[in-house]
């Protein structure tokens, strides 16, 4: 049977995720720090660990109980937004311990089983932020940016061993993201020198996510095909605005792109 380990597991598309690779077949066990939001996925059938992302002996407890790890979603991670002058580094460093190094020491930590056997899987959700880029989001976009090179050098790294690396790159997905960037934004850019573009962003992003994003559930079925494929591609791109935005600034480069993002703030 094909142990799955999902972080990230409490709610939006790490919950989906675990839902829908249940549903499968796989084993799956399912990890974050909010254990009673996953209780559903417990009656479901799956094994729930509370684990913080950032504690090492969260990790280490985890892979232990785990044992051997077939596939690796790393999904955990959120968005930091507000001016780059606003932010404390302090808080940018959390934004990296989550979305980059959380991910890269887990990772760390199943692949030995994985080289051992021969074969293995790490899915990591990175974000069209990973490829693109909006006001007020630098260290959000410079955390993704992050994940894109560090998988790409893992992948080259590993496939000697029989183990692939993906890259799931979604675009707006209806989760609580949106919400959750908000406040914070607010709260760290919206009386200062920053202030009327803090407004404009946030009134944008909850129009965006107000207009509806892409169910968590359809992004699931995307990463259940990485996860399953036998011959996976190195980068999905699903979710709503994802591939026409990547695109946008592939095709017309970064001028255009700034005059495109700006306009809707």
């Amino acid at each position: 049977m094909t142990v799955v380990l999902v972080t990230g597991a409490s709610s939006g598309m790490g919950k989906a995720t675990a839902v829908r690779l249940l549903a499968e077949g796989y084993t799956v066990y399912a990890a974050a720090r909010r254990v009673e939001q996953m209780r559903d996925l417990e009656k479901l059938g799956a094994t729930v660990v509370a684990v913080d992302v950032t504690q090492e002996d969260d990790l280490v407890r985890l892979v232990e109980q785990v044992g051997d790890v077939d596939v690796l979603v790393n999904n955990a991670g959120f968005g930091l937004y507000g001016a780059m002058e606003d932010t404390a580094l302090a808080d940018a460093r959390y934004q990296f311990e989550v979305n980059l190094f959380g991910m890269a020491r887990l990772t760390q930590l199943v692949l030995p089983g994985m080289r051992a056997r021969g074969a293995g899987r790490i899915v990591n959700l990175s974000s069209m932020g990973g490829k693109i880029y909006t006001p007020l989001g630098s260290w959000y976009h410079a955390s993704k940016h992050a994940v894109e090179g560090w998988s790409d050098c893992l992948r080259l790294e590993l496939k000697q061993f029989g183990i692939d690396v993906v890259v799931i790159e979604p675009g707006i997905i209806a989760t609580e993201f949106g919400a959750v960037l908000a406040e914070p934004m607010m709260a760290r850019s919206g009386n200062g020198p920053y202030a009327g573009l803090a407004r404009k962003v946030g009134a944008a992003t909850q129009g965006s996510y107000a207009s509806g994003g892409t169910s968590a559930a359809k992004l699931a079925g995307v990463i259940a095909k990485a996860v399953g494929a036998r011959r996976p591609r190195t980068r999905y791109v699903a979710g709503k605005y994802a591939r026409l935005l990547i695109l946008t600034r592939k095709w017309f480069g970064d001028r255009v792109y700034d005059r495109v993002v700006m306009s809707q703030v």
